[in-house]
């Protein structure tokens, strides 16, 4: 696929990078002389210094002949802009990064009505703060325990487990895994001082590793209470920031509908996908139906900001408001945000959040979940102890990088360092894999099948013997560049 990219800033060149892995050939426009030259330095893709609502400059970046446009600029107007201006090209995917809540609430009523958003002709809006909220809302479900992913339509869920010294996992060699937790698991990957190893069963567990298990629930809540993370009932929460990030996961954690879209802060009827074809969703993230966690009593937030607390108040008249500097120490032990059950850490300030994350846990928070901008960062946090880790950048490329996917390939998401992602693949009749044993049949070096989603049927974690059926709906981990091979393998004819 030749993709065209608009916005070379950290989202835009951590897409370029991970597409080019991929094999795909890559155009990047990017205004600022000195960015598009950094990025000139370090990608092997075409780098034009220009502005993007030049219809010149698309043209010289292969606008006629471009598979997808991917609008990642600062502005929601030009991201939008240059979408409508590529407008004429037919059969170009069109993706617009927006952060204006309208923008986007227009955008889910226009699909819904059968069309797409007013002249323009843009396939999907990412909207970074939900994609966000979506993720810590996730993770808050779960009581914050650590790095979780859900899959649509399936008990199973992928937690990452830190295996500390002394601890049950310690030096466990993993064909001896069932003695442990008897449900059906499967340790998926394995992150060992900054590599990644995809296990076999002679994989000996060290302390510092951190694990992938795929388990049911009740199961992966054992691993954590093994790795001595038990899980606690939430039933204070603090938010530091009521800005829009602040207020997406406040309004989710309030509301009190349901949420099966995976859209915080939206209700299921704006869901395009539900709303408009009346099926069952089916995307990659998956959400608990209800938005509370268990026990929950108490919702607090903190902002600095006083007209923008009185905004909050009006809007969470259940929530406790606080205008305070959550720097100060003496506001901390006069209003016991100490005695918080879990802190979540979303102001505009990556270095504030971790800090602030790190300081509450010393003074006896349970969980704190803190969002950061960028993978390097988290890796940082996740060091210094803070439970979980969103960064921000990373969830909108995941994001995008699932609307790119074409074929059998519905959903992408990286964990480790990066370098290894969760796939979700549609089978489809006359495919390559089509009716062929798993045992038998040899995916790229590695890629690993991990489980198997079907519609009417119990979800398994596959053997030997499975048969790849049209239909199902199967989830892999693979290392990156061999995407584009496995969507040949599972969503073309043979």
């Amino acid at each position: 696929m030749l993709i065209i990219i608009v916005g070379a800033g950290l989202v835009g060149t951590q897409l370029a990078r991970q597409l080019i892995e991929e094999k795909h050939d890559i155009a990047i426009i990017e205004a600022n002389e000195e960015r598009a030259r950094h990025v000139s330095n370090r990608l092997d893709c075409i780098v034009l210094h220009d502005e993007g609502n030049s219809i010149s400059a698309l043209e010289e970046a292969g606008i006629a002949k471009a598979d997808a446009l991917v609008c990642v600029t600062d502005s929601d107007e030009v991201n939008m802009i240059i979408c409508g201006l590529a407008s004429r090209y037919t059969g170009l995917l069109k993706i617009a990064r927006v952060r204006n809540d309208e923008y986007v609430r227009r955008n889910f009523q226009t699909q819904i009505e059968g069309g797409k958003f007013a002249a323009m002709g843009i396939d999907f809006f990412i909207h970074p703060d939900v994609e966000a909220a979506r993720s810590a809302l996730d993770a808050i479900e779960h009581g914050a325990l650590g790095n979780i992913l859900s899959f649509a339509g399936t008990p199973y869920e992928l937690g990452a487990i830190d295996i500390l010294a002394s601890s049950p996992f310690d030096g466990l060699v993993l064909k001896d895994f069932r003695t442990l937790i008897e449900g059906e698991s499967l340790v998926t990957l394995v992150e060992r001082r900054g590599n990644c190893i995809l296990p076999t069963g002679t994989t000996k567990l060290q302390p510092g590793d951190r694990i992938y298990l795929l388990a049911k629930n009740d199961d992966l809540t054992e691993g954590f209470k093994l790795a001595g993370r038990p899980e606690k009932p939430i039933r204070k929460i603090g938010i530091v920031g009521g800005g829009r990030l602040g207020s997406l996961i406040a309004g989710g954690l309030l509301t009190k509908e349901k949420r099966r879209s995976g859209k915080a802060g939206f209700n299921e009827s704006d869901d395009p996908v539900d709303a408009a074809r009346g099926k069952k969703n089916r995307g990659f993230f998956s959400f608990l139906q209800t938005l509370v966690p268990r026990h929950l009593k108490k919702v607090i937030i903190v902002e600095q900001d006083y007209g923008l607390c009185k905004e909050l108040a009006a809007r969470f008249p259940d929530a406790l408001i606080l205008n305070e500097d959550i720097s100060d120490e003496s506001f901390i032990t006069e209003e016991q945000i100490d005695d918080l059950d879990l802190i979540v850490t979303a102001t505009a300030h990556q270095e504030l959040n971790i800090i602030t994350a790190v300081y509450l846990k010393s003074r006896g928070v349970a969980r704190a979940v803190a969002m950061v901008s960028s993978a390097g960062y988290a890796a940082i946090a996740r060091k210094l102890g803070v439970d979980v880790v969103i960064p921000m950048k990373s969830v909108v490329v995941d994001s995008i990088l699932s609307k790119l996917m074409g074929g059998g390939v519905k959903g992408v998401h990286r964990i480790g360092d990066g370098t290894v992602g969760i796939l979700e693949v549609d089978i489809k009749a006359g495919s390559q894999a089509d009716g062929q044993a798993l045992k038998d049949f040899h995916l790229p070096a590695g890629a690993l099948v991990m489980l198997v989603n079907r519609e009417v049927e119990d979800d398994f974690i596959p053997r030997g013997d499975y048969v790849y059926t049209p239909g199902h709906r199967i989830l892999l981990i693979a290392k990156n560049g061999t995407e584009m091979d496995i969507e040949k393998i599972f969503g073309s004819p043979r």
